[in-house]
Formats: C-alpha cells, sequence, structure tokens
C-alpha cells in the first residue's frame, strides 16, 4: 500500500504539491479566525458533582454569600493602588460606579469600602483599595455583557496613581490573547533554529526544506481543523497550541526519518526506487508512529469533559496531517528536487561500527548493574510527584504584565487573608434542632487549618456555613479542608462547595476514569508495538521503560513548577501547584511520543535482527542505523517544545517544559542505556510470541525473524 502511494505521489507529484499548497493556504487564511471562536474554559466540574449541586442549593435557598461561576454572574474587580479610600476624589469616583445598579440592567450589587466600609477591601497598609461589581445573570446574557462593558469604563474613570480592572470575562480574554501570542512568538523562535540545524544535518537547504514544509503543512492543517471543530463542539484555545506543539514536533521528525532515509537508499539505488524503498521501510515506521501518538491521544476520549475532547480531537488531527502529509508531500516534493538531495555518505546498511555500535557493546557488558542503577534513578528522581498539588489555571499563571495577574499579585502581598482566600462554603438542610448547626460549626472550626467559621441566618430551608481556610483559596490545607468537612457525620444533610469543592470534585473526576484512560493507552500501544515487532515481550518492556522516565519528568515538573527550583533560571513564575489538566495530557502525549521514538529505533532493530537472527548484533546495528536521526529528532522537536517555554502562559510552559524532559530522558536514557541492557538480559526472547499471534503480526507485515545464526556463519 505505501509502495503505491509512494508511485503515485512520484507520478502525480503537481497535483499533490498543489492539494496541498490550498490546505496550506486555507489553514492559515483560516488562522485569524480560530482563536475568536475557542473557549477558555479548562476542566468543568460535573454537574453531578457535590459543589455543583451545593451551590444551586445555595443559589435558590440560602443564597449568595460570595460569587462564584456556580451561583452568581461574573464579577469585575478594580483595584487601586496608591491611593486611601477616603481621599476626597477617590470617593467621588467610587460614588459614580456605585450609582449604577438602581439604572443598569446586568449589575446585581456593588461592593466598595466606603459605602460599605470592609477590612478585605482596603490594603492592610491603607494605600490600596478594591472595588467589586456583581453582574446579574437573570437580566440576561446581553445585559450582562453590556452591563460588564459599562463596569469595566467606570471602574477606569476612578482616580488613582495605578487602575488595575479584571474579571471572569477579561481574564479570559487574556488567556486567548496570551495563547495568540505564544504561538506567534514559539513559531518564530522556532523555525530559524529549526533551519540551522536542518542545514547542519543534510548539508544542504532544499533538503533541510522538506521537514519544515512539512511542519508549515502540519500546522496548517491544525488551525483548519481547529476551526472546523469549533462550529461542532466546544474547542478550548489551549488545544492551539498543545496541538501545534505536538503536529509541528512531529511533522519535522517525520520528514526528517524520510529525507534520511531517502538520502542513504539513494546512495545505492536511482532517485525513484529510492523513494519507494523509503516509504516502504521509513514510511510504514511514520505510520505505525502516527497511529500509536493518535491512539495515545485517543484515550482522553473517556472523559466527557469538553476541555479533555477538544484536546484529543485536535492532537489526533494534527497527528494524522502529519502522517498524511509525510506520506504524499514528502514523496512528492523528492521526485521533485531529487537532483538537488545528495545521497548520504553514511550508508548506514550493513554498518557494524560506529559510536553506538560500540556504546552498545559496553552497555551490554554491564546490563545488569546498568538497569539496577538507572532505574533507581529514574525512580528517585520521580519521587516529588507523590507530593504534587493541583489547581485550577487562574490570573496567576497569567504573565506578571498583565493587568489581572498583578492585581492577584497585589492582593496576595498588599490585603488581608479574607480578600485573598475564598472561603468553603457549607450548605446544610435546615435540622428539627437549630443548635446542630452551632455544634457542626464548632465541630468545623476545631478542625487543622481553620482561620475562621460563620453561620449565616437560615433561609428558605438552608443554612449557610463560610469557613474560611488558611493558606490560598485552593491550596493543600483548603482542598484538605473539604475532604475533611464532608467526612463529618450529621443529622442533616449537607453539602460543601466553593473553589476548593469544585478544585476537590475535578480531580475526582480524573481520577474516576483514569483507569479507563491507561488502560486504552496500555492496550493500543501494546497491539500496534506487537504489530511492528512480532513479539509480545518488546512491547511490554517498552510500556514499563516509558513509565520510568515518565515518572522521572513528573517529579521535575514538581520540582521546578511547585518547589520553584530553577523557576529563575528557567525564566517560569511558579503557582505553587500544576494545572490540574498537565499531568494527564503531559502523560498521555509524552507517552506518545515515548512510543514514537520506540517505534523508530524498534523497527531498525527488527529489520536487522530479521537480517541477522543474532539478537545482540541486531540490537547493535539498530542503535547505529538510528543513533543519529533518533538524536537529531529529539533535538528538534526539544527546539519546538522550548519555543512554546517562551511565551507567557503558565500552564504551556509546564507542558512545553514537561515534553521536552520525556523526550530527553527517552532518546537518552531509555534508547542508549535502558533498551540496549534489557534486550541483552533477555536475548532472543525479546522476541517471543504465541505461534497464534505471531501468525497474526505475519500477516500485519511483521516478519517472525530467521533462527539464530551460528557463530561463525556469515550473515547480512
Amino acid at each position: 500500500m505505501l509502495t503505491r502511494i509512494a508511485r503515485f505521489s512520484i507520478r502525480r507529484r503537481r497535483a499533490v504539491v498543489v492539494s496541498w499548497l490550498v490546505l496550506l493556504l486555507s489553514g492559515f487564511g483560516a488562522g485569524g479566525a480560530v482563536f475568536g471562536r475557542l473557549g477558555t474554559d479548562g476542566l468543568r466540574v460535573p454537574e453531578d458533582a457535590e459543589s455543583v449541586t451545593a451551590g444551586r442549593l445555595l443559589r435558590a435557598g440560602g443564597g449568595p454569600a460570595r460569587p462564584t461561576s456556580d451561583r452568581t454572574g461574573p464579577r469585575v474587580i478594580g483595584l487601586f493602588d496608591g491611593v486611601s479610600a477616603a481621599d476626597g476624589a477617590f470617593v467621588a469616583g467610587v460614588d459614580r460606579v456605585a450609582a449604577e445598579p438602581a439604572r443598569t440592567p446586568g449589575v446585581g450589587r456593588v461592593i466598595d469600602p466606603v459605602s460599605a466600609p470592609s477590612p478585605e477591601l482596603v490594603a492592610t497598609d491603607g494605600r490600596a483599595a478594591v472595588i467589586v461589581v456583581e453582574l446579574d445573570l437573570a437580566d440576561g446574557p446581553s445585559a450582562v455583557e453590556q452591563a460588564e462593558d459599562t463596569a469595566v469604563r467606570l471602574l477606569r474613570t476612578v482616580p488613582a496613581p495605578t487602575v488595575l480592572v479584571t474579571g471572569d470575562r477579561l481574564v479570559d480574554e487574556e488567556f486567548g490573547d496570551q495563547a495568540e501570542k505564544d504561538l506567534q512568538r514559539a513559531e518564530l523562535l522556532s523555525f530559524p533554529v529549526l533551519l540551522v540545524l536542518l542545514v547542519v544535518l543534510f548539508g544542504g537547504v532544499v533538503a533541510a526544506s522538506l521537514p519544515l514544509i512539512t511542519a508549515f503543512v502540519a500546522l496548517a492543517g491544525t488551525l483548519l481543523v481547529l476551526f472546523g471543530l469549533s462550529h461542532v463542539t466546544d474547542v478550548s484555545v489551549f488545544s492551539v497550541n498543545v496541538a501545534s506543539m505536538l503536529g509541528l514536533g512531529l511533522a519535522v521528525d517525520y520528514g526528517l526519518l524520510l529525507v534520511s532515509r531517502y538520502r542513504e537508499e539513494s546512495a545505492t539505488l536511482a532517485p525513484f526506487a529510492a523513494i519507494e524503498r523509503t516509504m516502504a521501510t521509513a514510511g510504514r515506521t511514520v505510520v505505525f508512529s502516527g497511529l500509536t501518538v493518535a491512539v495515545c491521544l485517543s484515550a482522553l476520549l473517556v472523559y466527557e469533559d469538553a476541555f479533555l475532547r477538544s484536546m484529543a480531537a485536535g492532537g489526533m488531527a494534527v497527528v494524522l496531517v502529519g502522517v498524511a502529509a509525510a506520506l504524499t508531500l514528502v514523496p512528492a516534493l523528492l521526485a521533485a528536487w531529487h537532483r538537488r538531495i545528495r545521497p548520504s555518505r553514511r550508508v548506514a546498511v550493513g554498518a557494524d561500527h560506529g559510536f553506538f555500535v560500540r556504546l552498545s557493546g559496553v552497555v551490554q557488558r554491564r546490563a545488569v548493574p546498568i538497569v539496577v542503577v538507572v532505574s533507581g534513578v529514574l525512580l528517585f528522581l520521580a519521587t516529588p510527584f507523590l507530593r504534587a498539588h493541583y489547581e485550577e489555571r487562574d490570573a496567576r499563571f497569567l504573565p506578571t504584565t498583565s493587568d489581572s495577574r498583578r492585581i492577584a499579585d497585589l492582593v496576595d502581598t498588599g490585603f488581608a487573608a479574607g480578600t485573598r482566600t475564598g472561603p468553603i462554603e457549607v450548605v446544610a438542610a435546615a435540622p428539627s434542632q437549630p443548635a446542630e448547626v452551632a455544634v457542626f460549626a464548632r465541630q468545623v472550626e476545631a478542625l487543622p487549618g481553620v482561620a475562621a467559621v460563620g453561620v449565616a441566618a437560615a433561609s428558605a430551608g438552608a443554612t449557610r456555613i463560610e469557613v474560611l481556610p488558611e493558606g490560598t483559596t485552593s491550596g493543600k490545607v483548603a482542598t484538605g479542608l473539604v475532604r475533611a468537612v464532608r467526612r463529618l457525620d450529621t443529622s442533616f444533610p449537607k453539602a460543601v462547595t466553593g473553589d476548593a469543592a469544585e478544585l476537590v470534585d475535578a480531580e475526582a473526576a480524573i481520577v474516576a476514569r483514569l483507569p479507563w484512560c491507561l488502560g486504552l493507552l496500555a492496550a493500543a500501544s501494546l497491539v500496534l508495538l506487537f504489530l511492528l515487532t512480532g513479539s509480545v515481550v518488546v512491547p511490554v518492556k517498552a510500556l514499563v521503560m516509558n513509565l520510568l522516565s515518565l515518572g522521572a519528568t513528573f517529579g521535575a515538573l514538581v520540582w521546578v513548577f511547585q518547589d520553584g527550583n530553577l523557576a529563575g533560571l528557567l525564566g517560569v513564575d511558579t503557582a505553587g501547584a500544576l494545572d490540574i489538566a498537565t499531568p494527564l495530557l503531559i502523560f498521555v502525549i509524552a507517552f506518545g511520543l515515548s512510543m514514537d521514538y520506540e517505534v523508530f529505533l524498534l523497527s531498525r532493530i527488527k529489520e536487522a535482527y530479521d537480517e541477522t537472527g543474532d539478537n545482540d548484533r541486531a540490537v547493535a546495528i539498530g542503535l547505529q542505523r538510528t543513533g543519529r536521526i533518533v538524536t537529531s529528532a529529539a533535538a528538534l522537536i526539544v527546539v519546538v517544545f522550548l519555543g512554546f517555554m517562551a511565551g507567557g502562559f503558565l500552564s504551556i510552559k509546564q507542558v512545553g517544559l514537561g515534553l521536552a524532559l520525556a523526550v530527553v530522558l527517552d532518546a537518552t536514557v531509555v534508547r542508549m542505556l535502558l533498551v540496549p541492557a534489557t534486550m541483552k538480559l533477555l536475548g532472543d526472547r525479546n522476541w517471543w510470541a504465541p505461534a497464534a499471534l505471531r501468525r497474526v503480526a505475519v500477516i500485519a507485515g511483521a516478519r517472525p525473524g530467521p533462527a539464530p545464526q551460528r557463530e561463525g556463519v556469515p550473515v547480512g
């Protein structure tokens, strides 16, 4: 099939190139409209979660205590730095803002430090103040949007040396704008570096341009696919960056693999025959690699959350676009430009000498200590992940230059705890004995980490209890209190809500379906690697090694982004936590990429084993044949990932660094040390499979391999 596709692409190369050019122009033409259609929501708490149910009860029965997304409309917040709340001009400006609720539909109430003095609204040094405008969803979305614009305009007219305005919609807009800026910055930084590296690698501009052309096409396809998906489902703006990051990296790798194999084959074959041979060998590797990554991403579809589903759909689409471009556009361009692409001077076929052959020999002679030491080190590096803490992304995940982030930082450093920390709210059904609520409140107050407890008057059969935790709104203390309050026994029904409770429920929703996600990911990867190699041992071993490298990656993320180590050197800000979606996304994508490099390496080891029947020699030859190309591919994809780290969106920085670390570990520690060491220990047992399964593998195209050759018999 791949040979037929290659022949078609060679014969119809002009039509193929023109078709992809049309897609390229269409994709970038739609790119400008993509960001306007994407949402900024992260993980959503399931509708049947306790925090959501409690929020509805609070809105219907207990009345709003503090605004949260489920109970009241959005808020607009103004922070005025360098002014006293008693200043005459400031008071006049506040009066103008406070006069709006009576005559502006969509405005619920204005909370200000003038009409309702409160220590929470004034900085501890008295030189800054906060005004909160609550909007009322009952007036309809159009009225709320107009009221929000009016509130923003009025807040910016209040006289003060520094005026900062934020709000729910403004934060969303900042997320969208930042995602678009980060994508543009990553492209501007990555492509020149990629071009230089490819020119050095190939020794020519034409050969170097093919992987970049494949990457441009993949990026255009990403934008076009996401634009189409946005018309039928909710698509997160976060998915543009993640899918673009993945698509660019894989497209460059696939183009690199095919061009390198073509240069190798063209040293002994005519150009068109070399293209066909390239597509039948390296093209098969690209297909299995792309399918592996796409199937790994499909594991996110087990979740009902629109955010995770959009990540899966966008990522799968861009991977498949990259594979399609590699299988059709690359051979068409090779056919058109073959006179300008020089054959490789390093003919890898039959190469038994080189750095990686020597490295394989050293590793195989010390296989046992290398497996023990390397595995132990990776497990040790993974230990910080055991204390990982997650939070929903908020203004702290924006750059320090954004208004929303500046407000968050000023509130954290200059205002009382009640301002910067949202309460945990308990909705209690009114018991037959009101004293029971007081008893319950005292039990809550006795819990560790509680700063204050307040009980509101019962309303419509419900009582609201506010619990102010120590630390941050969604910190470890707050989430621990949510779980502790829920465990308390009461004679009346109760439900807990608030930001910390929503975070706990979001984590629970991820964990509930995690076994299905991981099971699908593992099963699909094992099946695809089995069909590639004809072995059941090699896929299981690859799965274990990937888990080791990913564990070390997650440990490093906690060490940097949660603990703040090397944050300044890496140019990242720390929010004291990981984005709640980051570990799952990194695991799925990095697992697919790890399998991607396994496919690159194992396909050549299997070729060598089929030729020689000698396991140790096949490992050495496979490492030598793929050593330069896999190292180059890893370096190029790391450049792409690090390009996204140069942006200002902390969630993207976490994903970029996590994927870069996973690729580096996989391309060095796993490929150079663990793979040859473990394959040496297992010997010919690496290629074992039951007879029935071996027949399936042969049908799928995986040769069973010859019987081992006797020592001294020439092979290859």
